[in-house]
């Protein structure tokens, strides 16, 4: 009995949480993860979440709406915790990378503040050749090494569907760049934060290899 409860509480405190505040997107990454062997759960439970050896926040949706659900569910204390003060490792994913800056244009609303920066509506002039929302691959341009993007190649393509995206002055904490008319940041880092404004889960093997780094941060 005691082997076997050594087993699951050491397999308990590996669990990777997919956070479920109802903005869908959830079983599409949980797929994903299960097919590159993790252990992963979709939960909204803070003690799941507090003791998750890494978190990952995905999410569609609007950005205001999001921000309420995640007060609902007295979630943002514990990803404030973990992301932090427990430095675990956490993985924004579109909606889940705009949640992370410090206020939207999308319901003018607050974020979780962890970066200094801001989601803006894309500002396009050539309505025609770019349509709104920025939808299917695109390429992306590394911007600085991380552990994410190993053995990704610059100007990989991954899969978009958003109409916002972030904007920062801080260059250290953009990790990639996407151009539809303009250079927009489509991915971030800081630390033990990441995010990314595409879908990985959508974007087949270099979105899979993108997941497997992430696991093994």
């Amino acid at each position: 009995m005691t082997a076997i409860f050594i087993y699951l509480l050491f397999n308990f405190f590996l669990m990777i949480v997919i956070v479920n505040y109802g903005m869908g997107n959830l079983h599409s990454v949980l797929k994903k993860l299960q097919f590159c062997g993790a252990d992963a759960v979709v939960s909204d439970d803070i003690s799941v979440i507090r003791n998750a050896s890494k978190i990952i926040l995905p999410g569609v949706g609007h950005f205001s709406i999001a921000m309420e659900n995640l007060n609902k569910l007295h979630l943002t204390d514990v990803l404030n915790e973990c992301a932090l003060v427990k430095k675990t490792p956490l993985l924004g994913i579109c909606l889940g990378m705009q949640l992370m800056a410090s206020k939207s244009e999308e319901g003018n609303a607050s974020g979780l503040g962890w970066f200094d920066a801001e989601v803006v509506h894309f500002n396009i002039s050539d309505t025609l050749k770019y349509k709104i929302p920025h939808t299917g691959w695109n390429q992306i341009s590394i911007e600085k090494e991380s552990p994410l993007m190993k053995n990704i190649e610059s100007l990989s393509s991954f899969y978009f569907v958003h109409s916002y995206h972030w904007k920062t002055e801080i260059n250290s904490d953009i990790l990639t760049t996407t151009e539809y008319e303009y250079r927009f940041v489509s991915a971030i880092e800081k630390g033990n934060i990441f995010g990314v404004q595409f879908h990985p889960e959508k974007s087949h093997d270099v979105g899979e290899l993108l997941f497997r780094n992430f696991l093994k941060i």
